[in-house]
């Protein structure tokens, strides 16, 4: 074999950029289709200046990426990933209110209770939530009915107690309490943050047909992923100004919350979250080139400002 031919052989070195801001484009086309304005018109007014209000769609685009993965589309996966988007939001609804974080600006807009009142962020929130699973089921094309229940109950699962409403409990109990340990923050940040990122993999997995051995290793990947993820957000709220992140700066120390920088230092949690990534990575090996998405998505974690 010659020197050329073996150069056909290496795979094209993926670029995350052009991919990310189609995918982007994707998600914010569907998304606005996925929601269209009805009455009462107030309700749906606060539903979408959240929903449309922009971001990473880093929760869709893994739903995406993980059903690609495993011979899926993004058509397949589309319904799913706007269900991960609107339950997210949900979050940051909620999570932004006065009783919760107390937050004026989220993305660099205003928080939905300072433009619409609290009593109307709670219901968009809770509108957004219920609408997720119905536009799920509803719209998701291509796909057995079992894939779809299965993706449901997953999803379900994550969003409630057991996941990222549980997350948020200890996190809120947390607050101002010196000896918060180590195991405790970890529960915080796998169930607050990384059980819903772990269903946006997951899901997009079962929505694609994938075998259980494929589902445990996006489990794998994404549980690595979230924690990495948290991390970071814990290192950004310290070193990331306002206009970077989208929302107020600094809100963790003022809280007095449990974090990572807090109970490790800078320099511990910034390792931990590259070897998480790495590992995270690691798990995705075995797919070779089909993995890279996912791979280069990891490192974006790792390196974002925001």
């Amino acid at each position: 074999m010659t020197s050329s031919q073996k150069a056909t052989l290496t795979p094209p070195t993926f670029e995350l950029k052009p991919y990310l801001l189609d995918r982007q484009s994707q998600v914010e086309a569907a998304l606005d289709a996925a929601l269209p304005m009805a009455y009462p018109e107030h309700i749906y007014e606060s539903m979408r200046y959240s929903l449309l209000a922009g971001g990473k769609r880093l929760r869709p685009i893994l739903t995406i990426a993980s059903c690609e993965l495993l011979g899926g589309n993004s058509q397949m996966a589309m319904a799913t990933a706007c269900a991960m988007e609107m339950i997210h939001t949900m979050s940051l609804i909620h999570d932004d209110l006065p009783a919760m974080d107390n937050d004026d600006y989220r993305r660099g807009k205003l928080t939905n209770h300072k433009v619409y009142g609290e009593d109307m962020a709670i219901l968009a929130g809770d509108g957004l939530l219920a609408y997720a699973f119905e536009y799920m089921a509803r719209a998701t094309t291509g796909v057995p009915i079992d894939r779809i229940l299965q993706a449901v109950i997953h999803l379900a699962k994550a969003s409630g107690a057991g996941g990222l409403v549980g997350g948020q409990v200890v996190d809120l109990q947390s607050e101002g309490k010196p000896d918060v340990t180590l195991e405790t923050l970890a529960y915080i940040h796998a169930h607050k943050t990384g059980a819903l990122l772990e269903s946006c993999v997951v899901c997009g997995g079962i929505i694609a047909g994938g075998a259980p051995v494929d589902l445990q290793r996006l489990s794998q990947y994404a549980q690595n992923i979230g924690l990495a993820f948290q991390i970071i957000d814990d290192i950004l709220d310290i070193t990331a100004t306002s206009e970077e992140l989208g929302k107020s700066a600094g809100k963790d120390l003022q809280a007095e919350k449990a974090t990572y920088p807090k109970l490790l230092g800078m320099e511990e949690s910034q390792r931990r979250a590259q070897e998480l990534v790495s590992t995270a990575k690691d798990s995705l090996n075995v797919y070779g080139a089909a993995a890279q998405p996912l791979q280069a998505l990891a490192d974006f974690i790792t390196t974002r400002r925001n």
